[in-house]
């Protein structure tokens, strides 16, 4: 009679049969398994072990089935893939954060057009933008001061689809010159009675660039605060 000893460790076995050392409860916690954060590598070498040990000690009369040594070829294939495939979007992912930073950096000291309904006013000059899915017969902007006051209406005229930036001189409807400062501003337009939809602008100076976190490559704007670099719809 043919006596079969077996060797395989149980952390092979744990590793190669996630199943069965999961329905084993603690008993197999307590075997020193391979975490998830094993590398590809150590589960290829790994694998090999298991496998010229589990072929060492088969049994000669009842060998080891094809089918299950195909299936933890393809359970190690699958896994060797997914972290081949982390590693390079890892790579990608911090190769594309680090050229969005050094094209946002350019935008230092520059002006942006940006989703937005503030106007900063500064000796007498602010700027905003429009938005239009579509051409509009008719733009109008309503000018608002921090208090909700309305300073000024500005009939834009006809404006093409597309982004467009405006500039406003600070000069009320009353006739006065409105003060420096922040304002909000709102916009309607139309094609002779249907409704057109306009998007609010707004337009500030980059004084800097922010990476890194979970916000990605931000732009600083005083005026406006910290914007995503991807929310730029125009550069002045």
């Amino acid at each position: 009679m043919t006596t079969t000893v077996n060797t395989v460790s149980p952390a092979l076995l744990a590793t190669m049969n996630p199943q069965t050392a999961a329905a084993s409860g603690s008993a197999s916690s307590g075997s020193g398994g391979l975490s998830g954060a094993e590398s590809a590598t150590t589960l290829q070498n790994n694998f090999m072990t298991l496998l010229v040990t589990q072929m060492q000690n088969q049994n000669p009369l009842n060998p080891m089935d094809n089918s299950q040594v195909t299936s933890q070829m393809a359970q190690l294939s699958t896994v060797s893939g997914i972290g081949q495939m982390n590693t390079s979007l890892t790579s990608l992912m911090n190769a594309m954060q680090a050229s969005q930073s050094m094209q946002a950096a350019n935008l230092i000291g520059k002006s942006v057009v940006v989703p937005g309904n503030a106007i900063s006013l500064s000796s007498g000059a602010g700027q905003f933008g429009v938005q239009l899915p579509q051409a509009a017969a008719s733009v109008k902007a309503v000018i608002t001061n921090a208090a909700g006051v309305t300073v000024d209406t500005m009939d834009l005229g006809s404006m093409p689809s597309g982004v467009s930036a405006v500039n406003w001189d600070g000069k009320t409807s009353a006739g006065g010159v409105a003060p420096d400062g922040q304002y909000t501003f709102t916009l309607t337009a139309a094609n002779g009675t249907t409704a057109v939809s306009a998007t609010a602008l707004s337009v500030g100076l980059v004084n800097s660039v922010s990476t890194g976190g979970t916000a990605g490559t931000q732009l600083n704007i005083p005026t406006l605060g910290a914007i995503n670099y991807s929310s730029v719809l125009q550069i002045i």
